[in-house]
């Protein structure tokens, strides 16, 4: 375990794999009971025959003295001052005492191994994952943005084993591992942060954070990093917008006017605010998903498509339903559409998830 007192131990990330295993302070406080309760085994025997032991100094054992000659004992040092004079006391040593004294060395040096072999393992297990990760999905910030940007990950088919987390704060990260989540205790503005995580092999980017100006740096410094992944990034005003874009971000959603804009509707169209709410909610109702389109709708208009599409996606343009160009469809268009998420959702087109929607996201 790194020191405390170390500044450079300080500054490097912490990585926190899920793991089943019990923690090696846990262990170390286990086996400290067990020495302890050995000890005090020993001063009882020692103390309940004080008669048979002679003390150099006064002649008399005390309890104090029975502490001193069961520690001094118990851990091999043995001056010599108290010594075990009558029969049974020399008995007690042969049959209890000693034995006792082994187990404890035991007790100790399983202690340091079993430390040192967790300590290995996690290490090995870092190593292993790093090697193997790919194309996973980095949430930078694990607030309130983060954990529903996840819950929707996870709704979508996305498996928890491809999404790390990254927080500064450690408490919040142990719930993250908690959950199920390789995550990792760090600055995520920082490069050997970010590298901990894995982004420049990672297929998206979340930034999540709570303030914008750590949202432009995060997202300047995995643009770095990356230049090919998806970065969605996330602002509570609309004016930092453009710097966020021109520091990288794919997708820029603006959380604190997107909120007004709801609470709005709400007030004027009540219904409509419903609906709105129940898409964002994936897998409550109804669903915006997306797909491609099939080999038999190609050169067809979009009435031959059984389900609501809303808009198509050729060629990175989005296009509303209505738009002259999007008849005929073309192979290689997306549709996005409206689906209940009650009913039997189909078998997924190859290098799509289990929604329908494709493994990759849009840029």
């Amino acid at each position: 375990m790194p020191s405390l007192n170390d500044p450079e131990a300080a500054r490097r990330p912490l990585v926190l794999l899920p793991s089943a295993t019990v923690g090696p302070l846990r262990a170390v406080a286990t086996r400290v009971g067990i020495a302890l309760l050995l000890l005090f085994a020993v001063v009882v025997a020692v103390y309940a025959d004080r008669g048979g032991y002679r003390d150099t100094g006064d002649g008399e054992l005390s309890l104090l003295d029975a502490f001193y000659y069961a520690t001094v004992t118990v851990s091999t040092t043995g001056y010599g001052d108290i010594t075990p004079v009558g029969d049974a006391a020399r008995l007690v040593n042969i049959l209890f005492i000693t034995p006792v004294r082994v187990l404890f060395l035991i007790v100790l040096v399983g202690t340091t191994l079993e430390v040192l072999a967790e300590r290995t393992r996690e290490d090995w297990r870092k190593s292993r994952w790093r090697a193997r990760v790919r194309d996973h999905i980095v949430v930078a910030g694990y607030g309130t943005k983060g954990r529903s940007a996840i819950k929707t990950l996870l709704s979508t088919g996305v498996e928890r084993k491809s999404i790390v987390v990254v927080d500064p704060d450690p408490r919040v990260v142990a719930e993250a591992a908690e959950a199920g989540f390789v995550s990792i205790v760090g600055d995520a503005t920082r490069n050997s942060v970010l590298k901990q995580a894995g982004v420049q092999r990672a297929r998206e980017i979340v930034v999540a954070s709570a303030r914008d100006d750590t949202a432009v740096l995060i997202t300047l410094t995995a643009r770095q990093l990356n230049p090919h992944a998806g970065i969605q990034a996330s602002v509570r005003e609309s004016e930092n917008v453009p710097l966020l874009r021109q520091s990288g971000a794919d997708r820029v959603v603006t959380s604190s006017e997107a909120a007004g804009r709801l609470l709005g509707m709400s007030t004027s169209q009540p219904a409509v605010s419903a609906v709105i709410e129940d898409l964002l909610d994936q897998g409550s109702g109804l669903d915006l998903v997306s797909r491609e389109v099939r080999p038999d709708e190609a050169g067809e208009s979009l009435a031959a498509v059984r389900e609501p599409v809303l808009a198509v996606v050729r060629e990175g343009r989005t296009l509303p339903y209505d738009h002259p160009e999007c008849t005929p469809l073309e192979a290689g268009d997306r549709l996005i559409f409206v689906r209940s998420s009650g009913r039997p959702r189909a078998r997924p087109a190859p290098g799509e998830g289990a929604d329908g929607a494709s493994a990759a996201s849009e840029h």
